[in-house]
């Protein structure tokens, strides 16, 4: 497993603190609420990971896609900003401490960073299911990180 997309040189600036971890608690819960149900036109499920700096549990709710064998995907959009999303470095740092929760059901996962021909046969999946996407790519001069969630055997 590779974790090796550096930060961009351009993007939009990315909150971070207090504020940041408040408001995904309470998207985290409405995740939950829904059920499986789509939010904001996407599937939605909260990332169970590790601080990389803090060593503390972190949840955090990130858009899913559908992948192959039962595998989900992920994209590090952060929204276009200039650099990677937290639970980006998170995942590089405790790969062995990652979890995945749909309809309140938490499953562990293997984190596996796509590259070449995979990444863009996924990253063609998530922006045709999501044209946002496609827009957050533009945002920013870095390349998107795409990854793969398998369930652990």
């Amino acid at each position: 497993m590779s974790f090796t997309h550096p930060h961009g040189t351009r993007g939009r600036r990315q909150p971070r603190g207090a504020l940041v971890r408040f408001g995904n608690k309470m998207m985290a819960g409405r995740v939950r609420k829904a059920g499986g149900k789509k939010m904001m036109g996407m599937h939605l499920l909260v990332l169970h990971t590790v601080g990389a700096k803090s060593g503390q549990p972190r949840q955090t709710p990130v858009a899913w896609f559908p992948g192959p064998d039962g595998s989900r995907i992920i994209v590090a959009s952060a929204n276009g900003a200039i650099g990677n999303p937290a639970w980006y470095h998170n995942l590089a740092t405790h790969p062995d401490q990652v979890a995945i929760e749909i309809d309140g059901q938490p499953t562990a996962v293997i984190p596996e960073q796509l590259h070449g021909a995979e990444r863009a046969e996924a990253w063609a999946a998530v922006v045709a299911a999501a044209p946002r996407f496609g827009d957050y790519e533009h945002k920013t001069d870095r390349e998107l990180p795409v990854v793969r969630l398998r369930p652990k055997p």
